[in-house]
């Protein structure tokens, strides 16, 4: 026997690793040959080489911010998740790796025995004329599946690339909370400058009520003024509390975020910081190697690369080889005696003959996953592109747009102070001003809205980028182990 095996195993290690799956090339993409379309005037921000690898959100300069976007690292669920299930792909990487190495077993046992009248009693081994005998056994066993067409291999390939996946997605939505809530926040602090400038308005509006009521009492203001005046106050305290509803929404929002019951979340009015980073031109390349999605989506097309592979091996004998190791004696003194040791070499080959096309239809089915994944990778990509082109469309829209704005509050300014000016007069009524009121709030309400807006177009951007201005996202939270 021990003769038989020594060819079988000789011819194992000689095929062992020989891989059945396509050589893996990344897919190519349909990729744009010249920059995203952006204005001439766009260059790479000037502060954004004193930001710590990843840590865009401090290019806003709010010391609330980024404790709460150190806090979403620690305590969001929704990351927890994804960690969770990194660290179960980098299990399976280790099963699928031990799979390419021997199981190597050992048993040991005692038994001791005796008869009495001719029936065996251990109970009884004291009882007077019994006779006993013990028996004293350890074996050694191993066995060994030699990976002579590339399944197991593949198999641990297979799962490194899905762990790598797993990883991306980890980075993927790290960034993605990150991102989220940053908008949240500025929109919260949006909410706060409206309610703060509202507040003043409250504050004027009330007054000028109680002035139109005092002439309407002298007879130089009639009903429909103090009626306009009302009707203008009761609307901006409506607005008010609209804001606070608003106000409320995004906080528990952020509450979530950063894994807080939102009962017992709160975030004080604080300071407006209207800021407005820069961001850097990108170019096509760059997205590709900063995005987490894309850099995952090939992964996985790695992945199912290699399970073609797996399936393809299956059209080739299965040998697995075995050994085995034992003594058994009547003490332990004598256990490893040569007269009562025996050894034992084994080899077994396993090839299905006829499957009616089962394996075949397991290949197809393999190519067919990894056209899927092609299909996924170049469609994330473009949408990367995509994303990337409407952000930078966004940013500069709403960038040129603040001027405007500026310059419709100031107007509205300007025209309400005037027409106060004539109500005093006399020469108009109480609905101008009114009017006049109105379209000042709306004016302070989309300046600030146009901050929020380049602000939120920002965080996009960035997101669409990969979350950083230079260097490849590390997408391993923890080592890999390294490759089979």
């Amino acid at each position: 026997m021990h003769h038989r095996s020594l060819p079988l195993i000789a011819m194992a290690a000689l095929l062992a690793g020989c891989s059945m799956a396509p050589a893996y090339h990344v897919p190519t993409s349909v990729t744009p040959t010249a920059s995203f379309r952006v204005d001439p005037g766009w260059a790479a921000a000037a502060p954004a080489d004193a930001v710590a690898k990843g840590e865009w959100w401090r290019l806003f300069g709010d010391d609330t911010l980024n404790t709460l976007e150190a806090r979403v690292l620690v305590t969001n669920q929704n990351l927890a998740y994804y960690r969770a299930a990194y660290a179960q792909a980098l299990a399976t990487v280790r099963v699928d790796r031990a799979a390419l190495l021997p199981t190597i077993g050992a048993s040991a046992s005692v038994t001791r025995q005796g008869t009495v009248s001719g029936r065996t009693m251990p109970q009884n081994l004291g009882t007077t004329g019994a006779s006993t005998a013990t028996s004293v056994a350890l074996d050694g066993t191993a066995s060994w599946t030699p990976d002579l067409w590339g399944s197991l291999s593949n198999t641990a390939r297979g799962a490194r690339a899905t762990a790598e996946a797993s990883a991306a997605q980890l980075a993927n939505a790290t960034l993605s909370a990150q991102g989220t809530l940053a908008t949240t926040y500025f929109t919260l602090r949006g909410i706060d400058a409206q309610a703060a400038a509202l507040d003043e308005d409250i504050v004027a509006l009330d007054r000028a009520l109680a002035v139109t009521r005092n002439k309407f009492t002298a007879g130089t203001a009639t009903a429909a003024d103090v009626a306009s005046a009302e009707i203008t106050l009761a609307n901006a305290r409506a607005n008010r509390r609209d804001l606070e509803r608003q106000r409320v929404a995004n906080e528990t929002a952020i509450a979530v975020l950063v894994g807080e019951n939102p009962g017992t979340f709160a975030l004080k009015p604080a300071e407006w910081h209207p800021v407005v980073p820069d961001v850097p031109q990108v170019v096509p390349s760059q997205v590709l190697e900063r995005r987490p999605d894309v850099a995952g989506a090939e992964r996985q097309v790695a992945a199912a690369n290699a399970q073609i592979g797996v399936q393809r091996a299956a059209f080739f004998p299965t040998v697995s080889l075995s050994a085995q190791l034992g003594s058994n004696a009547s003490s332990l003194s004598s256990l490893f005696g040569a007269a009562t040791s025996l050894w034992s070499l084994g080899a077994s080959a396993a090839e299905t003959l006829i499957d009616w096309g089962a394996r075949s239809a397991r290949v197809a089915g393999a190519r067919a996953a990894y056209d899927q994944a092609v299909a996924t990778y170049r469609q994330t990509v473009l949408g990367a592109f995509q994303e990337v082109e409407s952000d930078l469309a966004a940013v500069a829209a709403y960038r040129a747009e603040a001027d405007h704005y500026h310059l419709l509050r100031q107007s509205a300014d300007n025209a309400a102070q005037v027409t106060r000016n004539q109500y005093q007069a006399g020469t108009v009524d109480y609905t101008s001003v009114s009017a006049a009121a109105s379209t000042v709030y709306a004016a302070h309400a989309d300046e600030i809205g146009n901050v929020v807006n380049r602000q939120a177009a920002t965080v996009a951007l960035i997101q669409a980028i990969g979350g950083q201005w230079s260097g490849p996202v590390d997408l391993h939270p923890s080592p890999l182990p390294p490759h089979p």
